[in-house]
Formats: C-alpha cells, structure tokens, sequence
C-alpha cells in the first residue's frame, strides 16, 4: 500500500468517525455504554470477518506462526486499549457536555508523541509540536469549549485520550510485525465486544427490546465506525507512523461539526470555522513539513 492511500484511509476513518458520533450519542437513549458497545462493535466485528476471511485466509496462519506470542499479545492490549478508551467516552457523554467530550478528546494528539518521546526514545519530527499545537486550539475554537464548565466527567475524557493514545502506539506496533489488517480489524472488535459484554452483565440491566430500540444506531456505528473506520485506521498507519496519524485522526471534530451543520442544522460560527481551519493547516504542516525537509536535504 502507497503513503496515499494510507492518508486516503485515514481520512476515510476520520471521517467516519466524525459522522458516526451522533448515532453514538443518541444509540444510548435506552441503552448503557457497555451494552451499545457490545452490540456495536459484535456487528462491527461481524461486518469485517468475511472480508478478512476472503482476502486474507491463505496467509493467516502464516502471519500468525511468525511470532505467535507478540500476535495475541498486541490483540489483548489493542482490544482493551480500545474497550477502555470507547468505553469511558460513551460514558463520559453521560456525565459532561459535548463540547467538553471533544476538547478533553483531543489530548490524544499531545499524548503520542510525548508517550514515543519519553517511553520509547522514538525520534520526533519538529513539526509535529506546533502541529499539535494548532489542532489543540482548533479543537477549542470548534468546540465552543469557551462557555461550558468543568465537570467530573471531563477527567473520563482524559483517561479516554490515554487510552486512545495508547492504541494509535500499539495498532503502529502491530501493522509493523504483521500484514492482517481486515483480520486483526475483525478481532480487536471481537474483543472489545467481549470486554463490554462481561462487564454489561455485571453493572447494566440488558434487555433485547431496549436493544432493538436502539438498532438503527447500533447498526450504523457497528458498521461503518466499529468495522470500517476501525480497520482503516490500521491500514492508514501501515505508512504514516503513531504521531502524525494522531493529528491526521484530529480531524474527526472537523467531520463532526460538519455532520451536526448537515443532519442537526447546527450553525458555524466564526470561531468554529477558525476552528477548523486551524486543524486543518496542523495535519498539512504536520504532513508537509517533513517531505519539505527530505527533499531539501537530498539536494
């Protein structure tokens, strides 16, 4: 795969992501998070394994037989990283305010590549700073983050951010060691599905009517956000690596507030469309830069 059609890939996902957080929204009128996780991310796991079992059957087992421990190892961390990190942001929903969910979200920029920085003494391109920078009041300006108010939910966003950090590093990690990505896509939904499900029994009342109420949505984020852009995330970091990839995906607040303009009718203001366009020029200085940099050195 070519370094463009990984960016195409994470666009893609971005972009789906930013669409399918209404239906993550409004998928938990009647149920928990764990169960709308659950039932999600089974359809989402059930959307994808066709596709991996007819792609990449022949060279599963192979792939595996490499280095079989690393294998399940990167599947347990990158499935409880996501179940985590989905997880406590369906739940932060509950307790604080879109706007706040949103910004707090975003801190998974910063958070890559300080955790490759420190933790992994990975080398870091100078661009990515201040393009961090930019996508982190971008994501202010967008959220009219201005006028809410700190609530306790905000630091389950937080821990949210870190897992989700934590989960760009090792989806980096594992598209490295292996070439499965519809399967290990189809997996890594599995296990969150298995995670929320263990979890629903304990501490949420699962009803199958309250369930169906709330198929449309668990459907459509299943699908497209649990299935797809999942996957594509993996096929997207085969040729971008953890920190610019976490700037790239930065530009689901973007495809958010366009969706909620389209569906909701909900106005831009000057300051989300700075918003925006701020984010928009840290994933391109942060893309750019770098090839800049190369050529001028080869000159």
């Amino acid at each position: 795969m070519s370094k463009s059609m990984s960016l195409l890939s994470a666009l893609l996902c971005t972009f789906i992501w930013g669409t399918t957080f209404i239906a993550q929204d409004t998928g938990m009128d009647k149920i928990g998070p764990l169960t709308f996780n659950a039932t999600r991310f089974f359809i989402g796991f059930l959307s994808i394994i066709p596709f991996a079992l007819l792609f990449e059957k022949k060279k599963i087992t192979k792939e595996i037989n490499n280095n079989k421990r690393l294998f399940y190892k990167l599947l347990f961390w990158v499935g409880l990283f996501l179940f985590l990190g989905t997880y406590l942001q369906q739940t932060a929903l509950l307790y604080t305010d879109v706007a706040n969910a949103a910004f707090f979200t975003i801190f998974y920029v910063p958070m890559v590549p300080i955790i490759l920085f420190f933790f992994y003494s990975k080398s870091i391109h100078w661009s990515i700073w201040p393009s961090v920078l930019f996508c982190i009041v971008g994501v202010y300006l967008l959220s009219d983050f201005t006028n809410a108010t700190i609530r306790l939910g905000d630091t389950l966003v937080i821990l949210c951010a870190l897992f989700w950090s934590l989960h760009i590093i090792f989806i980096g990690n594992f598209i490295k060691n292996f070439n499965l990505p519809l399967f290990f896509g189809a997996l890594q939904a599995l296990v969150v599905s298995f995670f929320s499900i263990i979890f629903a029994l304990f501490f949420e009342t699962i009803t199958i009517v309250n369930i169906l109420n709330e198929s449309v949505s668990i459907i459509y984020a299943g699908v497209l956000s649990g299935g797809i852009a999942f996957t594509l995330q993996i096929y997207a970091q085969k040729n971008i690596s953890s920190a610019p990839a976490a700037i790239i995906f930065s530009l689901e607040g973007v495809f958010a507030a366009i969706a909620a303009w389209i569906i909701l009718n909900q106005i831009l203001g000057l300051d989300n469309i700075i918003g925006c366009v701020l984010i928009l020029f840290g994933v391109l200085f942060s893309q750019l830069l770098p090839i800049y940099d190369s050529k001028t050195k080869n000159i």
